[in-house]
Order: structure tokens, then C-alpha cells, then sequence
């Protein structure tokens, strides 16, 4: 999963980068959604993706990187090794590639995708689809007794769905996002996500919107895969002590998660349910209860302590960061907000991207926080500009500026606040991986 923030020390690039580099000039997009090409590279690779341990696919459109923390956390302190595989990564790209629960190592990773860049011969491929098959080696080679697996972008086309056969699949919460490759429906999008579903293989769904649901079941149904989905085989219940997720008529109480925010309860209560119906492990009540309090995502309600932005605040501000981007994820921030913040006020420095839906985003936000300083994110040439965004946080109903960076923005919000407050970073992953390099 993601780097600890305190592992960040113990990892190095040196000719990783330079390949890296290399790799994102193969293909002229950055998302082309196909099969073909990551087919064609993994059968000159010797297919490695049927050769690696059982696989956990999970795909959805927030909460996926969350659940995937909480699964890692219970499959280990059940003591087994865990391969898993995320993205996008927030500082260094070995981030994405964890081999039975330690970070990819350097050297590791030049050799995996050295061999892939010579299996290619060139080929027309994307950057995403490489690095997968780079993953897939890297898992195929190094023993363990499962892999995580966090689908890229959609699921039918997806470079991770090239899986035939996992062990089990799990399906988040399904909403507006990356419409342009998509679909503008829940619907569509619903079908695009359900292609991970496989006959026979048993699919694990969180709470879905009805349209979404519906899709699910039917593709379910068309490849005989057993549909386990919250509201009609299982169901959540939380409250201040913890939570309880009610099983087959089945109590099963636990602690409260680790990660921050209302909307965890529901992503941990899902990773409980995967867990449970995940054939051939042993996993106990104990190992779940110590999943629930031991599971580490960075850039998820991440509360920083060092850096430039906690530099030119008071001593009496705290600051915390997300990488959260559409509305979805404003709605889950603005109510841990309102349930957290009543007793100070709360900032927002914000920086995103050109492919997200900034209004959507902001609209929920705007109802629990004073004001937003908007940031131009460095390096990254899709970023929404600071004015085009502060603009567009005005039209969310938000009171917005634009600042130079994110530490200019806190050195402008101190000007304002007389007392404890609370200071946000958000907007995007890229921002975040933006602040985690200067901050920690």
C-alpha cells in the first residue's frame, strides 16, 4: 500500500526514475483504456499474472485505497504475507508495489522494469499498463500468501483485470468520476467498474446508489458470481465506541478504525466482510479487531506536524491533509468536519487538477469551512490554476483566494484567525504527494 510516513527515510531512486522516464514516452495518452497491449506484454513475460498468489481485486470510486489498508492490516496480524498493489503513489513510486509487506526495493525495481521495457521491443503501451505487468512480475517471483490488488481506472478495461480468476472481488462505493473515460452516468460508470465481477468468483459490494446496484447485480447474475452487497446480505451500524457489522446473522463488534472520518467506518466494514468471505485463510474476530486500529493510509484525514504550513500558523492550528477530488469525497470531508470542527473554525488550501469536477467538490464544503486559498500545484502541468480555481470555489459558494503555495495560503489564513482553527490541504493526490515531499 501507500509508504509510511515514517518508512519515507529508508527509500531512494537513483535508475528507477531514469526508466520511469522512459516508460511514459511508450505510449501518447496517459489513459487509453485496452486489454491488447498489457495481454501482449504479459505473454512475452511468460504470463506471471497466472502464476502469482490469490489475488483480492477491488475496484469502486472512492474508499478503494482505504479498504485495501484495512485488508493488509487484518490478513497481517493473521500472519500472513501480503503482496499489494496501488496507485496512483504520493511521493516514490515503489508507493505502489509492496512484495509480503515490505516496499519494493530499488533495486528490485530496476530489475522488473528493465525486463519489461525489453519484453516490449517498444510496443505502443501506457505507462500504467508497464508498470503493472512490472508489479505482476515482481509478485509472481517473491513468495506470499495473497495479493491485494487496486484496480487503476474503471475495471472491464483495466490492466489489472487481466486476472482470470482471483480469489475473491470487492466493489466501493460507485460515483461521478473520470467521466470523460467513464461514462456521465452512475449507470455507465456501474458497468465499467462490474467488469471485475468473474463467474463464480465471489463479489463483495459496499453501499451503493441504487442505479450502481442494479448494474452489479445484473452482471452478476449474467456470470453466475455470488453478489454479496451491503443493505441486502450485510450492514453497518456505528456509533462513538466503534462499530458493528451485522453478518448472516452475525454480530460482529469492533473498534473504532484507525483512519479518520465517518466515511472509514463504512470502507473498514467492507474490508470485514471481504475478509470473512475470503475461503482458505483463518481470520479471527481478534485479527479484524486489530486490523480496524493498525491500519496506515497516508493522505487520508493525515495530520501533519512538520513543514513550511504548520510553520506559518500558530501553535493553536492544526493541520491536516487529504487527497480526496470529487464530490463524493467533499461530501465525506464536510461531515467529519461538522462533526469534528464545531469547536474551531476550519481553512482550506486547495490545488487540483483539470479532470475533476471542482463545484461538485466544493459545494459540500462550502457549508462547513470560513474561506479556501486556492494553490497552483507545482509540476504538474493538468493542475487547475489558482485564479481558475479560486474562481471556480466562488461559484461553490465559497470564500476564495489564490495564493503563490500552500505555505504563502497558511501565512495569509494566519492573518485571519484569532484563536484555535483548523487548517485543510485538499483537493488532490498530487497536491498531497505536492506537500508530503515538503512536509515530512
Amino acid at each position: 500500500m501507500l509508504l509510511p510516513l515514517k518508512a519515507k527515510t529508508t527509500v531512494t531512486t537513483n535508475g528507477s526514475d531514469a526508466i520511469l522516464a522512459r516508460l511514459l514516452d511508450l505510449h501518447p495518452k496517459l489513459v487509453d483504456l485496452s486489454l491488447g497491449r498489457v495481454e501482449r506484454l504479459l505473454a512475452s513475460l511468460g504470463n506471471p499474472e497466472q502464476k502469482m498468489p490469490p489475488v483480492m481485486h477491488v475496484t469502486g470510486t472512492n474508499g478503494k485505497g482505504s479498504t485495501l489498508a484495512f485488508l493488509r492490516a487484518i490478513l497481517e496480524a493473521a500472519g500472513y504475507r501480503v503482496h499489494a498493489y496501488a496507485s496512483p503513489h504520493l511521493v516514490y513510486f515503489h508507493e505502489r508495489i509492496r512484495l509480503a509487506g515490505n516496499l519494493i526495493t530499488e533495486v528490485h525495481l530496476e530489475a522488473v522494469l528493465e525486463e519489461c521495457e525489453r519484453a516490449n521491443v517498444g510496443h505502443d503501451i501506457t505507462f500504467f499498463e508497464i508498470t503493472t505487468a512490472a508489479a505482476f512480475l515482481a509478485f509472481s517471483r517473491t513468495p506470499a500468501d495473497i495479493v491485494l490488488l487496486e484496480n487503476g481506472l474503471g475495471g472491464r478495461l483495466d490492466a489489472t483485470n487481466v486476472v482470470a480468476r482471483p480469489a475473491l472481488t470487492g466493489i466501493t462505493p460507485i460515483s461521478l468520476d473520470h467521466q470523460q473515460f467513464l461514462g456521465d452516468t452512475i449507470g455507465l460508470i456501474a458497468a465499467e467498474k462490474a467488469g471485475i465481477i468473474k463467474p463464480g468468483v465471489v463479489c463483495v459490494s459496499g453501499p451503493q446508489d441504487p442505479q450502481a446496484q442494479t448494474v452489479l447485480q445484473s452482471k452478476a447474475d449474467d456470470v453466475g458470481a455470488p453478489l454479496i452487497s451491503h443493505g441486502a446480505n450485510w450492514s453497518m451500524q456505528s456509533s462513538d465506541a466503534g462499530f458493528e457489522v451485522q453478518l448472516n446473522g452475525e454480530v460482529i463488534a469492533l473498534p473504532k478504525p484507525n483512519l479518520i472520518g465517518p466515511h472509514q467506518f463504512s470502507n473498514a466494514a467492507l474490508a470485514v466482510v471481504m475478509a470473512r468471505h475470503l475461503d482458505g485463510f483463518k481470520i479471527t474476530d481478534d485479527h479484524l479487531r486489530h486490523g480496524m486500529t493498525h491500519a496506515d493510509w497516508p493522505a487520508r484525514l493525515q495530520r501533519l506536524h512538520h513543514g513550511p504550513v504548520i510553520n506559518a500558523l500558530p501553535d493553536d492550528c492544526d493541520v491536516w491533509l487529504d487527497g480526496g477530488h470529487n464530490p463524493d469525497a467533499g461530501q465525506a470531508l464536510a461531515a467529519h468536519a461538522a462533526e469534528a470542527s464545531s469547536d474551531r473554525p476550519l481553512y482550506l488550501i486547495a490545488g487540483m487538477i483539470n479532470t475533476k469536477d471542482p463545484v461538485g467538490y466544493f459545494k459540500p464544503l462550502s457549508q462547513v469551512a470560513k474561506s479556501v486559498h486556492c494553490v497552483t500545484i507545482p509540476n504538474e502541468v493538468a493542475s487547475v490554476s489558482a485564479e481558475d480555481l479560486a474562481a471556480t470555489a466562488r461559484r461553490a459558494g465559497l470564500v476564495a483566494f489564490s495564493a503563490s503555495s500552500a505555505a504563502d495560503a497558511a501565512s495569509e489564513i494566519a492573518k485571519t484567525i484569532t484563536g484555535p482553527a483548523r487548517v485543510l490541504v485538499c483537493g488532490s493526490l498530487y497536491f498531497a504527494g505536492h506537500i508530503l515531499r515538503t512536509h515530512e
